[in-house]
């Protein structure tokens, strides 16, 4: 091949939530220790690169995303010490470690925050984007990602600051070439330390459109759609490159960038092979599909027909330009077996498998989250007050406290697509809280850890965890699930996924059966008397000409 294998292509990336993976010291809240506990579980499941969320200081008001100190250790999950330990043992184990980047914005805790209100004169006040007053209120109507307006009136220098999330986390301004320059140096401190890697929180979103414009009012909600006027701003791109000049550039790391607003045409700009700025990006047009009148708080199945029109342009228009990301969940998107396939008793696992055949047999690097490997599921809480994400206390204040819908319909919304359904803590065994603390978790387990946790999956060969193993080691020695083109078949069908890759001659039809029903299968092209099966999540090979319930199979041909 023409192009070096960079080494992160044909890694597994695990992705770590730590206050939900591993508790060592009983205050119920996960940390770095924990997680040293668990590193050969990890390498046994075949994990190559582990990405961790955010373990900067912070004072949680986003579990962490709200960073008010860059280059230490927040005291919940350890000391620098533990951190360097951690790194030492994941590089001893021949596994690599990635960082959470975050630097759209920072805590309001942060030094520099704390220096940029104190006047309109502080050398520090460009770091944030302030405002004035506009006709006696707010500079534009833009709303918060987490409900409510996106600033915040500061009375002790009279002018507002811009937050796109919460209000302690205010927005840096990246036109400050300044505070660029703070940005790289800490980069490359962790570089120093041996890093592999950053992945990128909202990296779309650094660049404003400057003139600040106001948003459409939509989806019932009183303040306006910012997004077209901070995702892919401007100079984003222009940003970015530097970035890659000053910092990226001089390390062998891997990079992935979170793109809000992003498409396929967006992704080749900021992740094509020659674009000089990021190795992959991720997109969320896949997990937020079928929204409804509010948005995300919905309760609507997935159209499998859009979904598979998706995830087949990101392979399509991708290909030979630019490299995929591959995930079902992360620690912002309910559980996949919930929200894609059946966390129903009998069809929990077999959907599970059916998932990871049809998206890890795509071309590109695969994600897994944190428990996906056993088929963990929503949590389902009855109770408001189980659930700690900032964001589903805040929507929820504002739907059922403003009338718009009652808490039963609420509650529904929050159990479908909120954010805690991802949180709860990592069920390892069926003892207390699921093995992950001795004291009282930060959050409620799921009522299901008995049943799901990973001593039993680990202990037997038909478990979600097993095939996950399995199908991780057959993904690494096979060229055409690495490098084969992707052809979508049957694009209409409602309940089956099929697809067929291809690589110097030899050939690999995908199928995956989305429903609970017996569905027939006839693929052009393909007789199953010349294919033999590769991979497939029943016992016994697919039967006849069709697939039975959440059946995923793949069978090659050379």
């Amino acid at each position: 091949m023409n192009r070096r294998r960079e080494w992160w292509k044909d890694s597994l990336v695990y992705q770590i939530y730590p206050r939900s993976f591993q508790d060592s010291n009983g205050d119920g809240i996960g940390d770095l220790n924990g997680i040293r506990q668990r590193l050969s579980y990890l390498k046994g499941l075949g994990v190559d690169v582990i990405w961790l969320s955010p373990v900067y200081k912070s004072p949680n008001d986003d579990n962490g995303y709200d960073i008010s100190d860059y280059q230490a250790i927040m005291e919940e999950f350890g000391t620098m010490e533990d951190f360097d330990a951690l790194l030492r043992e994941v590089h001893g184990l021949g596994m690599k470690l990635v960082m959470d980047l975050v630097v759209n914005h920072t805590s309001d805790e942060h030094p520099w925050f704390k220096e940029s209100r104190k006047s309109r004169e502080n050398p520090y006040r460009d770091y944030y984007i302030w405002k004035e007053e506009k006709e006696g209120g707010m500079p534009n109507n833009w709303a918060s990602r987490f409900r409510g307006p996106a600033w915040a009136w500061d009375g002790s220098t009279g002018m507002y600051y811009l937050h796109i999330f919460s209000k302690k986390q205010p927005d840096l301004n990246w036109e400050n070439p300044g505070l660029r320059k703070k940005i790289y140096d800490m980069m490359a401190w962790w570089g120093e330390k041996g890093i592999d890697g950053f992945r990128m929180d909202v990296i779309s979103m650094l660049s404003k459109e400057p003139s600040y414009p106001d948003g459409e009012l939509k989806d019932g909600n009183p303040y306006g759609d910012g997004q077209p006027f901070y995702a892919n701003g401007p100079r984003i791109h222009e940003f970015l490159k530097e970035m890659n000049r000053e910092i990226l550039s001089r390390f062998d790391w891997m990079t992935v960038g979170e793109g809000v607003g992003v498409g396929t045409k967006e992704a080749l700009e900021y992740a094509g092979f020659d674009s000089g700025e990021l190795n992959m990006m991720f997109h969320f047009e896949h997990v937020e599909l079928c929204p409804g009148p509010y948005g995300k708080w919905n309760v609507n199945p997935v159209d499998l027909v859009q979904l598979k029109e998706v995830l087949s342009r990101w392979q399509l228009e991708l290909e030979g330009r630019a490299w995929n990301s591959l995930f079902w969940e992360n620690h912002d998107y309910p559980r996949a077996v919930s929200r894609f396939g059946s966390d129903a008793p009998q069809y929990r696992e077999r959907s599970a498998k059916m998932l990871a055949v049809c998206l890890y047999l795509m071309k590109g690097t695969p994600y897994v989250y944190q428990g996906q490997e056993l088929g963990m599921t929503n949590c389902g809480f009855q109770k408001l007050e189980d659930f700690r994400d900032i964001e589903i206390h805040q929507v929820y204040e504002e739907m059922v406290g403003g009338g718009k819908v009652g808490h039963e319909e609420m509650m529904g919304y929050i159990h479908h697509t909120g954010r805690d359904n991802a949180r709860t803590p990592m069920q390892w065994d069926d003892s207390a809280h699921g093995g992950f603390t001795e004291g009282t978790p930060w959050i409620r387990e799921n009522d299901n850890y008995r049943a799901v946790n990973a001593r039993e999956q680990m202990g037997r060969k038909d478990s979600v965890y097993a095939f996950y193993q399995r199908l991780f080691c057959l993904r690494k020695d096979s060229w055409v699930v690495k490098e084969g083109t992707y052809r979508l078949l049957l694009p209409e069908h409602p309940g089956l996924f099929v697809y067929e890759r291809e690589w110097e001659g030899e050939k690999m039809l995908v199928a995956c059966n989305f429903t609970d029903q017996w569905q027939e299968l006839t693929v052009p092209g393909w007789t199953w008397q010349e294919a033999r099966l590769w991979l497939g999540n029943y016992e016994e090979a697919p039967k006849g000409t069709g697939l039975r319930p959440y059946e995923g199979a793949a069978w090659i041909r050379v």
